[in-house]
């Protein structure tokens, strides 16, 4: 087990992240989003803070890769390009203040204007144009490196262009595999170590992969309206819990 650990984390914390990794992955495949909002909100519990958004980011990147392959037929490709295009825009950006702007703000901003887009009037934005995706990513993609788990975020954008559960899923996958891309990116250029991290990372990847594949199977099998209540229900839950972890640190 020394194998999976550091100097900064035991091995029972390593086998919980572990066997999260594998859970949340499932919950993620099969109601849309909000595993990685839990996984974050486990990691910055027991982890180091500086080390909890790069980690999280490159285990989120296997997950959603793996999910991206599975459901790889149904993506919507002109959103997954236009988000692109907008994420690297965002990332730049925020490779510049990564170190400046507080986390809790941050967190506190999330969460509202997630739990806004999920049960607030529908902005006119949702016309789906492509200067809407460029926007989605480039927002989203600045975001997620300051919060890590922007999930709900991308979910929210992608939760009003009115997608089935399968296309959602595909397309949910693929811009997140593309923005993780970008934190691993951002993160290394400023000199975070992956290095120290990567045998937790890479066992937490594979645990990952097996509660996707769960997950998709439990997915299929879910009526299209009951999906979509759940995603909306597990997302506000996830948001009002980010929520309250940030305002109980800056009090």
């Amino acid at each position: 087990m020394e194998f999976f650990t550091n100097d900064l984390l035991s091995p029972t914390m390593a086998i919980v992240l572990i066997i999260l990794a594998g859970f949340t992955s499932m919950l993620t495949a099969a109601f849309g989003a909000g595993g990685g909002l839990l996984l974050l909100v486990v990691m910055a519990s027991i982890m180091p803070m500086s080390a909890v958004i790069p980690v999280h980011g490159l285990v989120q990147l296997g997950s959603n890769a793996n999910r991206m392959l599975l459901t790889f037929r149904f993506i919507d490709r002109h959103m997954l390009l236009y988000f692109s295009l907008g994420g690297i825009v965002g990332a730049l950006g925020a490779s510049l203040l990564v170190a400046e702007l507080p986390l809790e703000l941050m967190k506190i901003a999330v969460g509202l204007f997630v739990i806004y887009l999920l049960w607030g009037v529908t902005p006119a934005i949702r016309e789906t144009s492509n200067l809407w995706r460029i926007l989605a990513g480039m927002f989203t993609s600045f975001m997620s490196m300051f919060v890590g788990a922007s999930g709900p975020l991308v979910g929210s954008c992608m939760h009003v262009n009115g997608y089935d559960k399968m296309r959602f899923t595909a397309t949910f996958s693929s811009c997140m595999t593309f923005q993780h891309c970008l934190k691993a990116f951002v993160y290394g250029a400023i000199g975070f170590s992956f290095w120290q991290w990567l045998p937790l990372i890479l066992a937490m990847v594979a645990s990952g992969a097996i509660g996707t594949w769960l997950g998709i199977k439990l997915l299929k099998k879910l009526p299209t309206e009951k999906f979509k209540l759940i995603f909306r229900v597990v997302l506000s839950v996830m948001c009002l819990q980010l929520i309250w972890q940030a305002t109980s640190e800056l009090i």
